[in-house]
């Protein structure tokens, strides 16, 4: 009877979710994050549990067959839920079709062949297979894709190793003990679908709070970076330094860079071709600059590259790699085939190690830069050393 109730339990929680989910993706737009398949993998696993509480006693019937298939349907949505989350597009409805359909043609061999206990079997032995699978996937992404969610990938690990474990041993008791074991009334059931009750309990919100993160990191990033070149503006530069400073002898020297003559551009070829412009220096930049170097697009023409740990010397070359990869670059190609290259002035501050001296190294990086135009442009002047 306890089981039973849990079994509705389940039923409502997972319907309620799908449509929380459903909600929650139409509010996303394009990309909803696989919200649209969490909800189709609730919605399916709610059809599940109704037929079977209908299904009555474990036996053989198209109801049975059907619970079988959503429930493997409802963990391939999840599936296909998690792999849109991580950036991943992959289809929902033909794969669900093929899985639903071909698992119940299964059934009826199964059936057919060995009787009810393997029907019941293949089920509990797919389900451990399927969810090995996902362990093993989510531990590869503890490394590359999932890397910003560690705390909350290891979570699902270990929930899901609960239930794959679970089902290891509700096929090991159907093996030994036949369709007895699957009573509702027995010790283990309930064991089973409390946990199950505890795994929808937290996976569901889980699933919620991941997309509320997603949304809150793309704001910040927002937030931190010029929108035309994706680099760095100067609140996320900030904040990029001032989590590099919290190492312990960290120290930096700025790289003020200007298009030489940018009006100029502006004035010829208009605002847009402009914008192409910087966009193109953007990624001189980022492909000239060292691995930890940070790029920032200070407004208007005016560039800079944060050299972390760098002399005067490893400075001074660094700026001259990206004048030059600046001038010999082409900027902006015509549609008559002419091609613009531009120059950029560069001012080197001297080293700074904290936030309070951030402001300090700009201006004296400032001053190296008006220097060098004042010198003709197209040149690297270095600013004066301090402490």
């Amino acid at each position: 009877m306890v089981a039973t109730v849990l079994v509705g339990m389940l039923c409502v929680y997972a319907l309620s979710f799908s449509i929380m989910f459903l909600l929650i993706s139409r509010r996303l737009g394009a990309d909803r994050m696989g919200m649209d398949a969490f909800a189709m993998g609730n919605l399916v696993l709610s059809v599940a549990y109704v037929l079977q509480l209908l299904e009555g006693p474990a036996g053989w019937g198209w109801m049975g067959v059907v619970n079988h298939s959503f429930t493997l349907c409802s963990l391939l949505a999840y599936a296909i839920g998690g792999a849109r989350f991580f950036g991943r597009p992959a289809p929902l409805w033909r794969p669900l079709l093929a899985l639903a359909l071909g698992y119940a043609a299964l059934q009826v061999l199964v059936y057919s062949v060995w009787g009810p206990v393997a029907r019941y079997a293949l089920l509990s032995a797919t389900c451990v297979v399927f969810f090995a699978g996902m362990v093993v996937v989510l531990l590869g992404g503890l490394r590359t894709y999932a890397r910003a969610l560690r705390a909350e990938v290891v979570l699902f690990i270990v929930l899901i190793s609960g239930i794959c474990v679970l089902n290891a041993m509700k096929l090991a008791k159907l093996l030994s003990g036949g369709l007895a074991a699957l009573d509702m009334d027995d010790r283990f059931q309930m064991v089973f679908y409390i946990y199950m009750c505890s795994l929808a309990t937290i996976m569901s919100p889980s699933i919620v709070w991941l997309v509320l993160r997603r949304l809150t990191d793309t704001l910040r990033d927002m937030a931190a970076r010029d929108p035309l070149t994706r680099l760095l503006n100067r609140r996320g530069l900030r904040e990029a330094l001032d989590a590099r400073f919290r190492k312990p002898g960290t120290g930096a020297r700025m790289l003020l860079l200007d298009i030489d003559h940018f009006k100029g551009i502006n004035d010829r070829y208009g605002h847009h071709a402009g914008d192409a412009v910087l966009c193109a220096v953007a990624d001189v930049l980022r492909g000239a600059a060292r691995g930890g170097d940070l790029v920032c697009r200070m407004g208007g023409e005016e560039f800079a590259v944060v050299c972390m740990d760098a002399d005067e010397a490893s400075a001074l070359r660094i700026a001259e790699r990206l004048r030059a990869a600046l001038q010999s670059a082409v900027v902006l190609r015509q549609p008559d085939g002419e091609c613009l290259h531009c120059t950029a002035t560069i001012g080197i501050s001297g080293r700074f190690a904290d936030q309070a001296a951030l402001d300090r190294a700009m201006q004296d990086a400032d001053a190296a830069l008006y220097r060098g135009k004042n010198a003709g442009r197209n040149r690297v002047e270095c600013g004066v050393e301090y402490a």
